[in-house]
């Protein structure tokens, strides 16, 4: 399976608390739910689509409870994204989740590498991660990703946790498809390609 990322972020590359006002408030965050209203559509219908490629999905442990708990409970029949959520292999990454109350869920609490390694040895589409910072950050630094799906939303936060940590891993992107929609979302699909060239 081709692992792939898709994180919502802002201009100034921002992802905590995307969803919701109260979705995470670490570090004192106040300003949560910035990524929702600009979603119309035409947007919505490329995320539905997206969930509905994925042959299992892989989540750090914050993002799979706060999608357990929202996603998961929901009728598959009302959304496609619970759709496929319900329905498909769910892979979390944690050391401290002992009994995962969503079902199709497998805790991945040793070997990282070596389990996601498994897992992209396996046929099938796509093993999509959603949100889930640190483990996105851990799998760029550990060259895991096959793809990185950036859902760029038309406003600057100004505070809270960026996707790319200010000192972390360089790494060359190809571009594969680029989209924009008309409330101003953007949308770059990269593939990673080695370490970047630098001017002399």
């Amino acid at each position: 399976m081709k692992l792939t990322t898709n994180t919502q972020v802002s201009v100034d590359g921002v992802m905590q608390g995307n969803g919701g006002r109260h979705e995470n408030l670490d570090g004192g965050f106040e300003r949560g739910g910035w990524a929702r209203p600009m979603f119309d559509d035409e947007a919505m219908t490329f995320v539905n689509q997206a969930y509905q490629r994925a042959d299992a999905f892989l989540f750090g442990r914050r993002t799979y409870e706060l999608f357990a708990g929202y996603w998961g409970v929901m009728d598959s029949g009302n959304s496609p994204i619970a759709a496929a959520l319900n329905t498909r292999p769910k892979y979390v990454a944690s050391t401290t989740l002992t009994d995962p109350q969503w079902a199709d869920t497998t805790v991945l609490s040793g070997d990282l590498a070596a389990a996601v390694g498994e897992l992209r040895a396996q046929p099938g589409g796509e093993l999509q991660v959603h949100g889930s910072g640190n483990l996105v950050r851990w799998l760029l630094a550990n060259q895991l990703v096959d793809e990185i799906t950036l859902l760029v939303c038309p406003v600057v936060v100004g505070q809270g946790t960026r996707l790319f940590p200010d000192s972390g891993p360089d790494t060359a992107l190809d571009l594969v498809d680029s989209r924009a929609y008309p409330k101003g979302i953007t949308i770059q699909t990269y593939r990673p390609s080695g370490r970047p060239e630098y001017a002399t």
